[in-house]
């Protein structure tokens, strides 16, 4: 579903992306996996197109798409729910879900999927996004980048800051997008409990270079202590 090949990235003088290739598996969970500053959200926003990259090739769905702009991604079917949430806060939960149909010339109609996943979502249409819980703001980011109906959802540290109930049911809602609805999800996450349970393969990077990957069964205490251990 979507190959990386050989992709460099630099920040000014800095080389942060270092040849770096994968391949995320179709109709699956992926974690990108490794400490605070390896590259891990530069990654993803090489995947958006959000920072430019040096060389390499990022194809999704066989077609390279490097050269894509930012906004036609999202329209290729690739939903991203940046860390921090980054919804609109002065908005109603309504206009933030409906502002992704509009930018993607999609209508207006929230699909009937968003409210299932998310029924507090319906509960607070008219409430504007900043006064709803930081929990809330989560299920209102996935709910906006679910709006586009995605067949890849890209998900940076869902679980920051969010009590825990909250993030057993984006563990749930996570598996259910992949067993019932067929989506591949590729997730960046810290707490190693939440991705047990929840992925199906892992990637782990240090210092801009992957040095892991396998069968989440295969995310031993050795890799845990020499890539993921502070």
């Amino acid at each position: 579903m979507l190959t990386i090949e050989n992709l460099n990235q630099y920040y000014g003088e800095s080389h942060t992306l270092w040849d770096l290739s994968l391949s995320i598996k179709e109709k699956c969970c992926t974690c990108l996996m490794g400490r605070n500053g390896v590259g891990k959200t530069t990654l993803l926003n090489c995947i958006m197109g959000l920072v430019p990259v040096k060389n390499g090739s990022i194809s999704f769905k066989g077609k390279n798409i490097i050269k894509k702009r930012a906004e036609h991604r999202a329209g290729l079917g690739i939903g991203y729910v940046p860390q921090g949430r980054q919804i609109f806060p002065l908005m109603t939960v309504e206009e933030n879900l409906t502002i992704g149909l509009t930018t993607a010339g999609k209508g207006k109609k929230i699909p009937d999927l968003v409210f299932e996943l998310f029924p507090v979502l319906k509960e607070m249409l008219k409430r504007r996004g900043g006064d709803l819980s930081g929990g809330q703001q989560q299920q209102l980011a996935i709910g906006r980048a679910l709006v586009l109906d995605p067949t890849l959802l890209i998900l940076d540290e869902p679980c920051e800051g969010i009590q825990p109930n909250i993030v057993q049911e984006i563990g749930d809602i996570i598996r259910r997008l992949v067993q019932e609805v067929d989506m591949t999800v590729l997730l960046v996450e810290q707490k190693l409990h939440f991705v047990k349970q929840t992925a199906n393969n892992f990637f782990i990077m240090d210092r801009g270079r992957l040095m892991a990957d396998g069968n989440i069964s295969e995310l031993n205490e050795e890799l845990i202590s020499k890539y993921l251990t502070v």
